[in-house]
């Protein structure tokens, strides 16, 4: 499970010197671990380019957009996938606080060569009514009349839905009917004026955009994902609706406590592969 740790035995109570000791212990195994991480990362960027063949366009809130335009002039791009597909009306929590943490450092990354946008299937009145709610501001269109969210295996397609297995994160999985939409992320570079893909992640990959789980996890109780899903859906609520009640179910979508649908009786539904 994502978060054992918050489940460990209690703590031991000692002196200044054995906590001393026991912290020098854990920062060589921090250092080994920051290290992996700057491995890990040079492989990332040193993974081979595919050439983006498609003319890709988006419908924006003022019209057509397409892949390029999203890059805003810089030479890179970062799309997050968001996982909403058309007519859905209870948005994923997990994409939600992924995006929540753009509103501090999208300046930084705009200024550091890096352009951010969000794409889901939803037509785009539904991503507007969603994004006017959330009081959000980053680029987001839709792919509702293109087949990006296809070719980038974020939705199954009409034929993975009929076979109830579908490809995702990089190997087959089941379909689950109640999560044809899924989440990631893919980065793109443009270079003598062609796109390049460059990398995707899906699933857990996408922790590494969480800032807020370097925060959680340095605490004595972690995530403190204890509740029937062990990840996001126990705790996470849309920025908008903490204190509020309502529920999460398995696929990580939220409904309020007045929504009144045939979610609430049933209670917490596990889904395949989570959010």
């Amino acid at each position: 499970m994502a978060n054992e740790e918050s489940r460990a035995s209690p703590p031991r109570i000692v002196s200044q010197a054995e906590w001393r000791a026991a912290r020098i212990a854990l920062l060589t195994k921090e250092k080994e671990l920051t290290a992996m991480k700057d491995a890990v990362a040079a492989a990332r960027r040193a993974l081979p380019w595919v050439r983006v063949e498609k003319d890709y366009v988006f419908d924006g809130p003022a019209g057509p957009v397409t892949l390029s335009q999203l890059f805003e002039g810089r030479s890179q791009l970062f799309i997050k996938h968001f996982m909403m597909g058309p007519g859905q009306s209870h948005h994923c929590v997990g994409c939600s606080l992924e995006v929540d943490h753009l509103a501090g450092i999208r300046v930084h990354l705009e200024n550091h060569d890096l352009s951010y946008a969000v794409v889901a299937r939803a037509p785009i009145d539904e991503i507007e009514r969603l994004k006017r709610k959330m009081a959000w501001d980053f680029p987001w269109v839709s792919s509702y009349r293109n087949g990006f969210n296809f070719d980038f295996h974020v939705s199954f397609t009409d034929d993975e839905i009929a076979l109830g297995r579908g490809y995702y994160n990089y190997a087959e999985v089941g379909v689950n009917p109640g999560m044809i939409d899924l989440s990631g992320d893919s980065v793109f570079i443009k270079d003598a004026g062609h796109i390049y893909h460059t990398y995707s992640t899906y699933g857990r990959g996408g922790e590494q955009f969480l800032g807020i789980y370097g925060y959680l996890d340095a605490t004595p109780k972690g995530r403190a994902e204890n509740g029937p899903y062990h990840s996001l859906p126990d705790w996470v609520r849309p920025h908008n609706m903490y204190g509020r009640g309502g529920m999460v179910e398995g696929t990580g979508r939220y409904h309020a406590a007045e929504c009144g649908c045939a979610a609430h009786p049933e209670g917490p539904r596990a889904a395949e592969g989570g959010v």
